[in-house]
């Protein structure tokens, strides 16, 4: 028994609805399915950073920007790392214990908290509430400093302060150092901040 040409117009129209409804699903959907995918922007964000320091003298800051956040590097006296061995009974955490995951990668875990000993590299926010903590590199009695100030940098939010290492204070709203980010050398003069692991 064969089709009625009305139940083979029907099937047609039926077919061709449904490839038309897939290819729009698909059309719908593709858009919709890579919104999930990160921007370019988004990317860009967070990549690494790779930063000249050649022109970096000492007692100098350089600020770059990274995942949004200000990374301090500063090239340090050596009054200033002479000093930081005499601060140790005078901070939080000396040693970078607490936290050190989050905060100190393996290469900085000791007390120049850094890979060379005249280059830290921080991560310029307070580790109370965010705010971004200011200079204070000059040594000696200062307005909210004690007396006996080695230099390092004070958070104009609540007190917190830090010594030339990054290290907090006692008995200071900031309750950890300053974060050290992932980063590593490329050469002498060049740093890669974001990344510090060397790929095949």
């Amino acid at each position: 028994m064969s089709d009625s040409p009305v139940d083979s117009s029907k099937r047609t129209w039926i077919i061709t609805s449904a490839c038309a409804g897939a290819v729009g699903g698909v059309a719908t959907a593709v858009p919709f399915v890579s919104s999930f995918q990160p921007s370019e922007k988004a990317k860009a964000a967070g990549a690494a950073v790779e930063v000249d320091i050649s022109s970096l003298k000492e007692g100098e800051k350089l600020t770059v920007e990274w995942r949004g956040k200000p990374v301090w590097i500063i090239k340090r006296t050596s009054e200033q790392l002479k000093d930081l061995p005499s601060l140790d009974g005078e901070l939080a955490d000396p040693k970078s214990e607490r936290h050190p995951d989050e905060f100190t990668p393996p290469y900085a875990r000791n007390e120049n908290r850094s890979i060379k000993p005249e280059v830290l590299v921080v991560v310029g926010i307070c580790t109370h509430l965010g705010c971004s903590p200011t200079d204070k590199f000059q040594a000696g009695p200062q307005p909210s400093l004690p007396s006996d100030w080695k230099g390092g940098f004070l958070c104009p939010c609540h007190g917190s302060t830090f010594d030339m290492a990054g290290r907090v204070f006692k008995n200071k709203p900031a309750p950890d150092n300053l974060q050290v980010p992932p980063h590593m050398y490329l050469s002498d003069t060049k740093i890669l901040i974001g990344e510090d692991k060397k790929t095949a």
